[in-house]
C-alpha cells in the first residue's frame, strides 16, 4: 500500500480523501521575511489561516497540498502546528517555484546536488522538523521559457521522484515540450507529472494540453477563484466561466481522469498582500456548485478531488517498483 508522507507523519494513499493538489499555507518571494512592510507576527498568521482550514475541514475537505517550493516561505513547524490546529492533512513539497526563485546557493548548484537535497526531504526531512516533504515542485521562470536552471531543476526532480516514488506538480504547463523532453530524457514516466496551472489567464494559447496528455501527463485546473469578476483581479486572472467551461470540454469527452483541480489559494501571503475575496473554500462555494448545475453527478466531482489523486501519488515509477519487489 502506498504511503504519503504528511508535515505529521505517512498515511495511506487511501486516507488522503478530498483533496485541494495545489494550495499554499503562505507563499512569497525569497526575502519577503525581511520586508518590515509585510512581516506578520505568528499570532496575525494564524489568525489568517485557521479559519480558513476550519472551513475547509467542515466543508468535507481533508487533505491540503502545500505547493510552497524551497526559499518562498516554507515553515514545516507552522505546517506541522496548522495541521494539529485544524485535523487536516498538510502535504509539504520539496523543490522550487521555479529557477528565478532560487537563492544563490541553489541556483549554482548541480544536478546531484539538487537531487540529493530533494531525496533528503522526501526520506529523511525537512531541516529539523522531523517532518517529510511528499511532493517536488518544478517550474518555469519568468518568460515562459524554461532556462538552463529551470532545466536542472527538472532533471533533479526526475531523478528524486525515480528514487522515491513522490510525484511532480510544476509551476506553469507552458514550454511543456522542453520540460516532457527533459524528463522523459531522465526515464520518468509523465503520470508522475501534473503541469499546473494550465488553466490561469496568461497562460491560454501557450499550451500544448494536447502533447502533455498524450505523453502521459496530468492537467492542472488549479487557479479556480482567480476571476476576473472579483473587484480587484490579478494579472493572471481569467473570466469564471471561461475557466469553467475549459474543465468542462475535458468532462464531457469522457477525460476527467487527465486532470486534477484546486484553487492555488495563499492563506496568508508573505511580501504582498494576496488577492481578496479569493480562498480555497471557492472550490465548495462556488465551483462544486457549479459543477452540479451542470450536470456533473457526485461520482465525477469525487474523481476530481478523491480518485484523481490518491492515483497521482500511488502511481509506481519503475525504480519504485525495482525496490518494493513488485
Amino acid at each position: 500500500m502506498t504511503r504519503v508522507n504528511t508535515v505529521l507523519g505517512p498515511i495511506a494513499a487511501q486516507q488522503l480523501g478530498f483533496t485541494s493538489i495545489h494550495e499554499h499555507i503562505g507563499y512569497g518571494m525569497p526575502g519577503s521575511e525581511l520586508d518590515t512592510r509585510w512581516w506578520k507576527t505568528p499570532e496575525q498568521r494564524y489568525e489568517e489561516t485557521i479559519p480558513k482550514l476550519r472551513a475547509f475541514a467542515e466543508h468535507g475537505g481533508q487533505t491540503f497540498v502545500d505547493a510552497t517550493g524551497i526559499c518562498n516561505g516554507r515553515d514545516i513547524d507552522y505546517y506541522q502546528s496548522i495541521a494539529e490546529k485544524t485535523g487536516v492533512n498538510i502535504i509539504a513539497a520539496t523543490g522550487f517555484v521555479g529557477g528565478d526563485t532560487a537563492l544563490k546557493h541553489f541556483a549554482e548548484a548541480s544536478v546531484e546536488y539538487l537531487t540529493d537535497q530533494f531525496v533528503h526531504e522526501l526520506t529523511v526531512g525537512i531541516g529539523t522538523s522531523g517532518g517529510k516533504a511528499g511532493i517536488i515542485k518544478v517550474g518555469v521562470s519568468r518568460g515562459f521559457k524554461l532556462t538552463a536552471l529551470d532545466l536542472r531543476i527538472y532533471r533533479a526532480a526526475a531523478r528524486a521522484s525515480l528514487a522515491t516514488g513522490a510525484p511532480i506538480i510544476t509551476h506553469l504547463a507552458v514550454d511543456a515540450a522542453t520540460a516532457i523532453e527533459a524528463l522523459q530524457d531522465e526515464g520518468l514516466p509523465l503520470t508522475r507529472v501534473l503541469f499546473g496551472h494550465a488553466d490561469d489567464g496568461v497562460s491560454q494559447g501557450k499550451v500544448d494540453e494536447e502533447g502533455i496528455v498524450s505523453a502521459g501527463g496530468r492537467i492542472g485546473f488549479d487557479t479556480f477563484g482567480y476571476d476576473l469578476e472579483l473587484p480587484d483581479p490579478p494579472f493572471w486572472g481569467r473570466h469564471r466561466d471561461e475557466r469553467f467551461q475549459h474543465l468542462m470540454r475535458y468532462l464531457r469527452s469522457g477525460q476527467a481522469d487527465k486532470v486534477l483541480v484546486a484553487a492555488d489559494a495563499n492563506c496568508s501571503p508573505l511580501g504582498w498582500p494576496g488577492v481578496k475575496g479569493h480562498t480555497i473554500n471557492y472550490l465548495f462555494e462556488q465551483l462544486i456548485p457549479d459543477l452540479r448545475q451542470d450536470g456533473v453527478d457526485d461520482a465525477t466531482i469525487d474523481q476530481l478531488f478523491i480518485g484523481n489523486v490518491a492515483d497521482f501519488f500511488t502511481t509506481s515509477t519503475p525504480d519504485t517498483l525495482n525496490s518494493e519487489g513488485k
